[in-house]
């Protein structure tokens, strides 16, 4: 059975694998502070309905309140340990919604149903609440183990032990760009996002985190690092790992992967 991933912009995809629907770091708003959807329109209701959504940190664009405030009660909702204390509005809007929160930390597994599994793993990346407070949850990603294994790196830089702490992947969720026109620290961009499939080597990867939300009135400062990292990951990873079959898709588009 395939692995299907819909990819809704930014760092929100929806994984669909042996009739269990899982959906990463939900964002579903027009604008977010300075920064503004550029590119796809806002995510349909249907985009919202899932059986388990994964937090992979706490910045805003990734743990985004009223996002997670359109989910149907009874979702579970998996996010670093410490959350619910680092964001009071998390359990208000947990309590509010009838959602399940489980918090973990790397190495956790969550198991689901159906013989799906959720595993944390490390990313290299600051989990806090920002700008408050000090660094109170670590930054993750997820393994989501079904008919396939599929890896959802959050945001995160590359690190030594990648492939150590993931494990063996058959599909890479792999973030290759932010929302502005410079990345930094504890970031993938589009060349090290390629290196990190030579590491994991997976059978297929999806670039995520990129071409969807940009700081207002910068339109005209580096408009490449907008729109580029998507197809200059793909390009690379021809290079670089040319056994993994790469696929770009556009918003709200669903690809099959094997």
């Amino acid at each position: 059975m395939p692995v299907e991933i819909t990819w809704w912009g930014h760092a929100t995809c929806t994984v669909e694998d042996s009739g269990v629907r899982l959906l990463t770091d939900p964002l579903f708003a027009r604008r977010l502070a300075h920064l503004r959807r550029r590119r796809g329109a806002v995510p349909p209701p249907e985009a919202a309905v899932a059986d388990v959504v994964l937090v992979s940190h706490l910045h805003a664009d990734h743990l985004h309140l009223p996002s997670l405030a359109r989910l149907a009660p009874g979702t579970r909702l998996v996010v670093p340990r410490g959350a619910r204390r680092a964001v009071p509005g998390l359990a208000r809007v947990a309590g509010l919604r009838g959602l399940a929160v489980t918090e973990v930390v790397p190495g956790e597994e969550v198991p689901v149903r159906d013989g799906v599994r959720i595993r944390a793993v490390g990313a290299r990346h600051d989990g806090r609440r920002l700008p408050f407070g000090p660094h109170l949850c670590p930054a993750l990603g997820y393994v989501v183990r079904g008919a396939a294994r599929t890896y959802f790196a959050g945001d995160t830089g590359l690190f030594d032990t990648m492939a150590e702490e993931v494990g063996p992947v058959d599909v890479a969720l792999l973030p290759v760009g932010g929302w502005g026109p410079y990345l930094g620290p504890g970031h993938l961009d589009a060349g090290r996002a390629a290196r990190a499939l030579t590491r994991l080597a997976p059978a297929a990867a999806v670039p995520v985190h990129y071409g969807t939300y940009w700081p207002v009135g910068l339109d005209a400062v580096r408009p490449h690092e907008f729109h580029a990292p998507g197809e200059e990951f793909e390009r690379l990873a021809r290079q670089l790992a040319p056994k993994v079959t790469v696929r770009v898709p556009q918003h709200g588009e669903r690809v099959r992967l094997p």
